[in-house]
């Protein structure tokens, strides 16, 4: 619990000098998040209708239920779960991963983002546009650092579930997971796009989408 209560204030100490999301020009600003006029982020919520219920989510204190083929889940705490977030530059998730679990490959194009390890033991690694990996195995209490926009994954590398806590520099980080923008897109990537670039037949290309299309409920 020390160790989780440093890594939070370091957190609050660093996300205050490099957020990333434009400055608030005022003590807060509530995202209103009824339909109406769109901005660069949210309205304003009048202050008159501001409660804490504003600022608070305890989606994050439980582990979630991983039930799919990959193997982990992503459960967000943005400015979409808490309103109160709006203007202000961070966001956090959970993320739970099943015994060989994978979060895969992806990026997140508004924000760096920083894992602390709850529990279990990850391999983890991202790409630079050299092409680069720098990867590590990460513990329990133990933290790693994906540059903004740059591609990354965590494998949990033990037969026992583990789970992270992640921070972001940006109320909306944003996700695009690399298998699905390319294979499951709408409309579809064509497919001598497809074909081209990974140097296989349409056949390949066919069986990857037919096993990361969505599941019919």
């Amino acid at each position: 619990m020390a160790a989780i209560v440093t890594y939070l204030a370091i957190f609050a100490v660093i996300s205050g000098a490099l957020a990333y999301d434009p400055d608030m020009l005022q003590d807060l600003c509530v995202a209103n998040t009824s339909p109406g006029i769109k901005v660069n982020g949210f309205t304003c919520k009048a202050e008159a209708n501001v409660t804490e219920a504003d600022f608070f989510f305890d989606g994050l204190a439980k582990p979630g239920k991983v039930n799919n083929s990959v193997g982990s889940l992503v459960t967000g705490a943005n400015v979409e779960k808490i309103p109160g977030l709006n203007t202000l530059g961070v966001s956090m998730s959970r993320i739970d991963y099943a015994a060989d679990g994978l979060n895969p490959p992806h990026t997140h194009p508004r924000a760096t983002e920083m894992i602390f390890v709850l529990e279990g033991e990850l391999d983890v690694g991202f790409i630079t546009t050299a092409n680069k990996l720098i990867s590590k195995t990460v513990k329990k209490g133990e933290t790693f650092v994906f540059p903004r926009g740059l591609v990354h994954f965590q494998k949990n590398n033990g037969g026992k579930e583990a789970s992270v806590i992640a921070a972001f520099n940006s109320q909306l980080p944003g996700t695009q997971s690399i298998a699905m923008t390319l294979f499951t897109s709408t409309p579809e990537v064509p497919d001598n796009v497809l074909t081209k670039a990974f140097q296989v037949g349409t056949k390949e290309i066919n069986k990857i989408k037919t096993k990361l299309a969505p599941k019919k409920s």
